[in-house]
């Protein structure tokens, strides 16, 4: 009788138990619907008990015929996904969801994750349009009046989080790689190390960018690199080209508007438009809805920073003939 009062005391327990975490996590089960979604490989998984459950995930809501903003975020997360190598699938899982299912059926999820180089643990999923709409507002990615306008307009942001611990954020899809990727590797899996203490006064001093080298930073970088190294030399980006002396290979007008509107650019089947999609696996160059002077300032950017890196070349090719003549 004992032992069995102990048995009934020690389920009691677990019971109450599973109830506090329950109520320590309210974004659980009985928060996220359980949607029957379709990934690139045709696969079917319920978003809660297959995707979400007890893993750190990062999550976007994109279409393959996008022309600005998904491109972008795909080649961002590809730089994450680069940076996290193959804790992607084991530590953290990346799940980019379609917000048109009747077009972007599993084969054109996988020959557009194909196009972007994108490796294990990141999978593409389609499924009901009605059901996805529920799961964009559940996650706070659906904004009233926009999402479901008219246009394919869409929410920008992406989210991160650990559903086990409850803790979610948004985070802006042009935001800093590494800052992404210490999110999902460090702070969301509370691996964070305590800091070492270091002086300020040893921190180096802040050089403010330019207008053209925060467009670049923020809209241009997740696919191009302005020299061999940039992308601190881990060679993250090959989406598009290196932009190191475009300014001096390209027509300068042709340059602007490539900048401004590639899509009409590509649809008229300019020659050399065409040359460089097919030439970078079919990614089509997004519609970054930048003005002249937004255009003019990256490119200035752009030739000075070819200027500068040119300079320090010859620099230090001097100095390497200098020691060698000692």
């Amino acid at each position: 009788m004992k032992r069995l009062s102990l048995w009934f005391g020690t389920v009691l327990l677990c019971w109450a138990l599973q109830g506090l975490a329950e109520e320590a996590t309210p974004w659980g089960a009985g928060y996220f619907p359980n949607t029957v979604l379709t990934d690139q490989d045709g696969q079917q998984l319920r978003f809660f008990d297959d995707l979400i459950k007890d893993k750190v995930v990062v999550i976007n809501f994109v279409f393959t015929g996008c022309g600005d903003s998904c491109p972008l975020e795909t080649a961002r997360l590809r730089q994450v996904q680069q940076l996290l190598g193959d804790r992607v699938g084991h530590d953290v899982f990346f799940y980019s969801i379609s917000i048109d299912p009747l077009s972007d059926t599993p084969e054109v999820l996988k020959a557009y994750a194909a196009r972007f180089k994108v490796g294990p643990g990141w999978r593409f999923l389609t499924g009901d349009i009605d059901q996805i709409n529920e799961l964009r507002r559940r996650l706070g990615l659906f904004i009233e009046g926009v999402d479901n306008g008219r246009s394919r307009d869409h929410n920008l942001s992406l989210i991160v989080g650990n559903q086990a611990t409850g803790r979610w954020m948004k985070a802006s899809p042009f935001e800093n790689p590494w800052i992404l990727a210490d999110q999902l590797a460090n702070s969301l899996q509370n691996w964070k190390q305590a800091s070492e203490g270091e002086s300020y006064a040893d921190a180096p001093q802040i050089r403010p960018p330019s207008s053209g080298e925060e467009l670049f930073r923020t809209r241009c970088a997740a696919c191009h690199s302005v020299g061999p190294q940039d992308g601190q030399g881990i060679g993250m980006r090959a989406v598009g080209p290196d932009l190191l002396g475009v300014t001096q290979r390209r027509d300068r007008a042709w340059l602007s508007r490539w900048i401004r509107e590639p899509d009409r650019m590509l649809a008229e089947r300019e020659a050399l438009a065409v040359s460089l999609f097919e030439q970078y696996n079919r990614v089509a160059m997004p519609n970054l809805r930048l003005n002249q002077q937004d255009t003019d300032n990256l490119l200035e950017f752009l030739d000075k920073e070819t200027q500068r890196q040119g300079a320090l070349e010859q620099a230090n090719a001097a100095e390497t003939g200098a020691a060698s003549a000692q």
